[in-house]
């Protein structure tokens, strides 16, 4: 297999893996030889260009500019799968970040001479080929890691069940009866188009908090602290909407006017064609959404041994608290668009001390 050399290797290009090699390249890394991003998708775009149709950029809250390119102009009503791809592809041009793909990474192990501390190198593994690098940029988000929470009878149901990620629109579901599970955006997204064309059920763990105001920069600062100190700890990062409770977007509104926010408590058990609660209470539908998130995608870090106890990755910052050669970005608190551009910032400047300093300890 061929096997390539590099500085710095970053996983992912969307928002935070672009952001990084923005800054990296700021920094004076050349492409290839300084540092090199590897992408599992086929074209640019991240995330976005897996949502569905229906989402419109009007729909779109809270997304910050890659740095140092404006978003150029978009009809509100074109889909935000056609426009941030778009922007994501250009801005890999305008920058000239070269990003390698499809290039799925499948392990992240040491290179055999040294580890954490040692200034050795790490071999990543990729079906485009073998990367070793000095240091490692994780940022592969979460996309690719749909949460499906197990369920008594979930085997039992005999109608279609699917994650919120293959959600592609409502037209499927017309004139059915739909149960969407979750407390968040998505979940409301999908309840405001759904309800639209079919008859809809809404359950989730915790009574949602639905908020009057919009989201401030002040809350937004909680909820950065709040998952920051989750990830200090070592344990997984904590839903978002935990922290912030449901915006008044317009699919909020849309759901409310069609009687969709009508939320019931979880369900005990599923059956062959619908659900039974603990009260007692029976319900029928013909297909089950789960808008139950995502979890960060780290399988390939598992050689490394920096998973803890509690289930997640403890950082510094951006690092790896047990290895600052690994930096972890659009993880935890910085998994928000803002948050993504602060920590590739964050990160490339970290990794250029770290290795100024192994180059001055080994001159």
């Amino acid at each position: 297999m061929l096997e390539r050399e590099t500085d710095v290797l970053v996983i992912g290009a969307g928002q935070a893996g672009l952001s990084a090699a923005f800054h990296l390249r700021r920094r004076g890394f050349e492409p290839g030889s300084g540092f090199t991003v590897l992408d599992a998708d086929a074209a640019p775009g991240g995330a976005w260009a897996h949502r569905p149709r229906t989402l419109t950029m009007a729909a779109v809250h809270g997304f910050y500019e890659l740095p140092g390119m404006p978003l150029p102009q978009y009809p509100e009503q074109r889909p935000a799968r056609e426009v941030l791809p778009d922007y994501f592809a250009a801005y890999e041009r305008a920058n000239d970040l070269r990003v390698v793909r499809p290039a799925r990474v499948s392990t992240v192990r040491e290179a055999g001479d040294g580890g954490p501390g040692t200034g050795g190198r790490l071999v990543a593994e990729s079906d485009a080929g073998r990367w070793t690098a000095r240091a490692l940029i994780n940022a592969t988000g979460t996309w690719t890691r749909p949460f499906l929470p197990y369920y008594p009878g979930v085997e039992a149901f005999r109608g279609r069940q699917l994650h919120s990620s293959g959600y592609t629109g409502p037209e499927e579901f017309a004139g059915r009866r739909v149960l969407v599970v979750g407390g968040g955006a998505s979940a409301v997204q999908i309840l405001a188009e759904t309800a639209a064309v079919a008859r809809t059920l809404w359950v989730t763990r915790r009574p949602p908090v639905f908020r009057d105001e919009a989201f401030t920069p002040e809350l937004g600062r909680s909820v950065v602290a709040m998952v920051a100190r989750r990830v200090r700890e070592g344990l997984p990062p904590a839903s978002v909407v935990s922290v912030t409770g449901l915006p008044p977007t317009p699919a909020l509104r849309r759901a409310r006017e069609l009687g969709a926010l009508h939320r019931l408590p979880m369900f005990e058990r599923l059956t062959e064609d619908g659900a039974v609660w603990p009260d007692g209470r029976t319900e029928r539908f013909d297909a089950i959404v789960w808008a139950t998130g995502f979890r960060p995608e780290t399988a390939h870090l598992a050689p490394l041994g920096l998973r803890t106890a509690g289930g997640g990755i403890r950082l510094d910052g951006t690092a790896a608290a047990d290895d600052p050669r690994i930096h972890l970005v659009g993880y935890g608190p910085s998994a928000s668009t803002v948050g993504a551009n602060r920590a590739g910032r964050a990160a490339a400047a970290a990794v250029d001390r770290l290795l100024a300093t192994q180059r001055v300890a080994s001159a």
